[in-house]
């Protein structure tokens, strides 16, 4: 099929492999424009830019497909399909409308559960024992479309980034499935709808008042980049812990290897991280970084 491929970050680059390897002719790959990273704020082109410009493909990087000359060169291309992953953009209806099978999305989530921008770090922080990956027809609704197949996948103790590769694999083979074998859509239901909003920074930072099983959710929800408390002037994140039994005034180290009270339980940090520092477990951080027992966390 002549395809147009729509993605930007390492969750999308699975599935242009997999379309590539597949043979399908992919004449253009759409991506988020670089952005500056790193601490020289060099800009730094994304995943699928450098995928692409690797396998030789023709890359463009609009800030918008809302305007006219966007919508005619896209046209232009005279597709079979556009293939979506992790894009970025709204895709306006000329864009939607363009190819001639339509727009298909590889969405992270069992739709209609967790439609929106953050399906796998908001299927952690609810406790979702089940996961997986929808390949949808994209339409004018934010995630509303029919959708082609499912593929689920336990969520189990995976962080949010063991979560997303995993789920970039699965999606980039259902979505070579769909295109191979053409099943018909199925609508969505209407009921079990629910909203992945866009993570705020302030959800990142470690709220000790709540249950120990709540806060190891929020760890793996935010991992990368991790889950914060500030002591002192310093940043720590916590990228990895236990819930365990416990009881004291939450956000109290309860212990000389950094075992934190909570508002139910409590939680032992496995793995740590200081600013600018390479990742430790807690009993290697305390040798250079005191928080003695009894010290409240925020």
């Amino acid at each position: 099929m002549r395809i147009a491929f729509m993605g930007t970050p390492d969750f999308a680059v699975p599935t242009l492999d997999a379309l590539l390897e597949a043979g399908h002719e992919v004449v253009a790959v759409y991506t988020q424009p670089p952005r500056r990273a790193g601490r020289g704020k060099a800009l730094t082109p994304s995943p699928v830019q450098r995928r692409a410009e690797a396998a030789g493909i023709a890359v463009r990087t609009p800030a918008s497909l809302r305007d006219a000359a966007a919508q005619a060169e896209f046209a232009a291309f005279d597709l079979d399909a556009a293939v979506v992953a992790a894009y970025g953009l709204i895709l306006p209806e000329p864009i939607l409308n363009a190819p001639r099978h339509g727009c298909l999305n590889v969405h992270a989530s069992l739709l209609p559960r967790w439609r929106g921008a953050a399906p796998i770090q908001r299927a952690i922080l609810a406790g979702d024992e089940m996961t997986g990956v929808c390949i949808m027809g994209m339409e004018k609704g934010l995630d509303t479309g029919p959708v082609f197949a499912c593929r689920e996948t336990p969520v189990g103790r995976k962080t949010a980034g063991e979560l997303t590769a995993e789920l970039g694999e699965i999606g980039a083979g259902l979505m070579v499935e769909v295109l191979a074998q053409k099943p018909e859509p199925v609508p969505q239901p209407e009921d079990g709808v629910t909203y992945a909003s866009k993570i705020d920074k302030a959800e990142t930072r470690l709220d000790f008042s709540r249950p120990a099983i709540e806060v190891e959710r929020q760890i793996r929800a935010f991992n990368p980049p991790g889950a914060w408390f500030d002591h002192g002037s310093e940043r720590i994140r916590i990228l990895a812990a236990q819930p365990v039994p416990g009881a004291a005034e939450p956000g109290t180290v309860i212990d000389d290897h950094l075992a934190i009270a909570c508002g139910g339980g409590a939680l032992i940090p496995t793995i740590v991280q200081r600013a600018g520092r390479v990742a430790m477990g807690p009993d290697e951080l305390l040798r250079g970084f005191a928080i003695p027992k009894g010290t409240r966390l925020g």
